[in-house]
This record gives structure tokens, sequence and C-alpha cells, in this order.
């Protein structure tokens, strides 16, 4: 009798919804093609998603297709983005060419250095250096040692924490330098740190470790917005060591999940006038997830280097929703325009939106060398066909595409005739040009852009060079799911 009591109420609900399906499927068009700004070929795939499969994208509407708030949910986080008087003062340079006598080699890219500081207030920095890593368990044991070298603070911040193995490790030295007086902050991602129970976290902050959840679930363990997620991993030490790239926190990254094997990503440790672009970054989203105000403590979070590091110049660009810019998306397009000889880009997910697929495209039949490395085995099973697809059109236009085999590809970047690299945390897909929060670092200099070319030729020793025959011989399974999975990746 209980069990009607709870389950009647239920089952009206449900009925309801099933006799006005096609009502709401109207009012859902109606709301998709005149109050939302969606790009037409993501209408189209929503209304023939609606109309054809009801019930089933009346649910994924829900989950990831509204964004008729998004102005108001981040509209705080927007106006604490506004640019400062130095910024100012580098773009004037730049308009009286001083910035290029200056530095020549930069000539070239003077025109993207500009939009960055003009869309996204991204400084250019130089005295510079930078390390980078594509072994997670290299990276994770130089941050752990940066870490026990602090002196006065630790801000953390990662799309996914894992409360396993990795993190353990991390929190121990954590905990550590708490009871010596530093200054510890850790932000997470509301879906990317539901992993982490509250037992976990409450412990941390008996330790005097500050923590906060960007986005949290209103339903508790159970986030039902797939969208809006803050995709970033940014570490700042002392204000003097910074970190940026695609690993997170979890055992998989330093290759102890046997489903994906040895996890192949890229990071970058990075030291220098740079790392206080990265302290900024982490302090306003820390602001928007905490509703604190770190900025009230501006002269102890940023450093200026007091020695000569290295020669690196480098911009910090971020992108997200609360943006109408895809900052991080058009560095990407502008650095492929600007090929002259070459092109590398590793990613997981390859599903371009229509003008960096033209471009690289045409770079291939301009006779630019692109090359392409994916994963060789799916996380995301439709990502990963729809992403084969877009390959494949390449492939038939000259582009050198790759899967990778020794494990799972997760870097995330390229770089454009071996002068300048763009890496961080974004994928080469629409969800992170448009509805995640990334973070990229752009570095002008030809050493770590050689570098970075080197990594991306050793790994060809372990991938399948996806050849036109290949290509072409694949069967019917493949090309069905292909075409279904690319009909839908514009919500992908």
């Amino acid at each position: 009798m209980d069990i009607d009591i709870v389950w009647k109420p239920l089952w009206d609900v449900f009925a309801f919804l099933f006799r006005h399906l096609l009502i709401i499927n109207c009012l859902l068009s109606i709301v998709i093609i005149f109050f939302q700004r969606k790009n037409p070929s993501s209408v189209w795939t929503w209304l023939l998603l609606l109309y054809f499969i009801p019930v089933v994208g009346f649910i994924f509407y829900l989950l990831i297709g509204g964004d008729m708030h998004k102005s108001r949910m981040f509209h705080t986080k927007e106006v604490e983005d506004q640019l400062h008087e130095a910024i100012r003062s580098q773009e004037a340079s730049i308009r009286a060419r001083v910035f290029q006598e200056e530095s020549p080699h930069l000539k070239k890219y003077s025109d993207l250095i500009y939009y960055n500081l003009e869309s996204a207030g991204a400084m250019l920095t130089d005295n510079n250096r930078v390390r980078i890593f594509t072994d997670g368990n290299e990276k994770f044991n130089a941050l752990v040692e940066d870490m026990k070298q602090a002196r006065e603070f630790i801000h953390i911040q990662y799309y996914i924490i894992k409360n396993d193995v990795l993190f353990q490790r991390i929190s121990e030295v954590l905990i550590q330098k708490a009871r010596e007086g530093v200054e510890i902050r850790i932000l997470c991602d509301g879906m990317g740190g539901r992993f982490v129970s509250k037992r976990c976290w409450k412990k941390l902050h008996d330790c005097g470790i500050h923590t906060a959840v960007f986005f949290p679930p209103l339903l508790g363990p159970l986030n039902l917005r797939i969208n809006y997620r803050n995709h970033r991993k940014i570490v700042v030490i002392d204000g003097l060591i910074g970190y940026v790239g695609g690993f997170n926190i979890g055992k998989e990254y330093i290759g102890l999940d046997d489903k994906f094997g040895y996890w192949r990503d890229t990071h970058l440790r990075m030291e220098g006038a740079c790392v206080s672009d990265l302290q900024m970054r982490f302090i306003l989203d820390w602001n928007y997830a905490a509703r604190s105000n770190l900025l009230n403590e501006e002269d102890r979070y940023f450093r200026l280097p007091e020695e000569k590091l290295g020669s690196s110049q480098i911009q910090i660009i971020s992108s997200g929703p609360d943006s109408n810019l895809q900052n991080v998306r058009n560095n990407y397009l502008r650095l492929i325009n600007k090929a002259e000889k070459s092109i590398y880009i590793q990613t997981p997910y390859f599903i371009p939106d229509e003008a960096i697929y033209s471009a690289l495209i045409v770079a291939a039949w301009s006779g630019v060398e692109v090359n392409i490395m994916i994963p060789c085995k799916p996380d995301h099973p439709f990502v990963y066909w729809a992403t084969y697809s877009y390959i494949g059109d390449l492939v038939m236009a000259g582009a050198r595409c790759y899967t990778y085999n020794n494990g799972f590809l997760h870097a995330k970047g390229l770089i454009v005739d071996e002068q300048v690299l763009c890496y961080g945390t974004a994928n080469m897909d629409i969800r992170s040009f448009k509805l995640n929060f990334e973070v990229n670092a752009v570095v002008y200099d030809e050493r770590e852009a050689e570098k970075m070319v080197e990594e991306f030729r050793k790994d060809l020793q372990v991938c399948t060079w996806i050849t036109k025959d290949l290509y072409v011989s694949r069967g019917i399974l493949i090309r069905f799911k292909e075409q279904i999975c690319r009909l839908l990746s514009p919500l992908l």
C-alpha cells in the first residue's frame, strides 16, 4: 500500500508527459529555434532527435541541451575577467611596432599575440622556463617534489580527482605542508570530483586545507548537467612554479588502470612571469566557486622572477561559456591558417567545427604537412567514431593521420612550423571550444616546439598510419558507426 502511495504520483507525472509529448516537443522546438543562439547544424540535430526519438531526445535535451540561463550563471565571473592597464600598455607597444623590434622572431605571430591581448587579456611574458612531461609518473613525481619545497601556498585545480592511490599520495604531502603553515587550496569540478567522498573532503578541511567545488551538483552525487564543466588543470606553487596540461588525478593517469594501459598525455611545468597568469586564472575560478575574493591578497600571490630563467615567451589563454569568444579555438584556427610548412596535432577527441575542419583541409591541399594523432581505443565510443569520420576526410585530402597503439592518447595541442606550440586542457572538439572552461599555454619558442615535435615523432613508433587504402577498406559496420556518430557530432 505504501509503495502505491509513493509510485502513483510519479506514474501520473510520466503518463501526463507521454500524453502531451507532442506539445512538449513543439515547445522545446520553439525554444531551440527562437530563444537560443545555436549553430544551425546543432539546431537541426536537436530537432531530428526530438521528433524521431522523442523520449530519449527530451531526456538528452534536459541533460546537455539547455543554455538559457548561461549568461546569468556566469555574469559575476565575466565581470571579473576584465583587462588590466598593463595589457593596454603592451597593446600600444605592438601598435607602435616596438614589440617587433625587441622580438623580431615573433613578427609572424604578432597578430595572434595582439588578438590574445584584446580578446582574452593574455599578457605576453618572457623570461620563462618550460619543462615538458609526457609520462604521468614523471609529472606527478616532479609535482610532489615541488610541493614538498613549498613555503607559502599551493593552489591545485583539476577537472577530475579520484580518491585512489595517487590522490592519497598527494594528500599526504598536502596535509604535512598544511601542518607547516603552508596555505593549501584545492578546486575541482562538480562532476569530475564526484569520485571523492564528503568524508575525504572533511578530513582535508580538518587539517586546514581549503576546498571548493566548481558548479556542484544539485542532487548530491547525481549530477544531471553535463555542460559547463571546468576542464582546467592548474597547479601554482608559491607563485613561482606552475603546471598546466592534460593529466588529472587518478590512477589511470599513471598507467595503473588495465582498461587504458599506458596513459600518454602532455603537461607543462613552467617557471617565470607566466606563472602569474596561471595564478590569476586559478584565483578567478576559486573566487567564483568559493564565493570569496583572493584578489584582496594580490601582492602575496603574484611574483616576478628575480633571476634569468629562460627565453620562452608565453601567453596563457583561457576560454569558456562565460565568454562570447572561443579563445582557445580561435588560437588553434589562427595557428593552422598561419602554417607554412607543418602542423602537428594530438587530441583524444577530434570533432572540429566547420572553420577548423576547412582550415585543415585547405592546409593539406596546399602542401602543408598536416599530421594528426588520435587514440586507437575509445573511452567514449560515440565521440571516437565521430572522430574517425573526420579523420577519414583529412586522410583523403592528403593529411597524415595516425592512431596511437601504446595505451591511451590524451595529449591536447598542436605545433606549427616547429616554431610555436599551443598545449593545455582543450581537446580539438566543439565541447572544449564552446561548453567547457579550458586553459592553454601558447609558447613562442622554437626549441620547445622542436622538443614537442620530437615527442610526436617518438610516438609514431607505436602508431598505425591510417593510409587511404586502410581507411577505404574499413567494414560496413564501422562506416555505419561513423555516419550515425557524425550526425550526432554537434551534440557531443
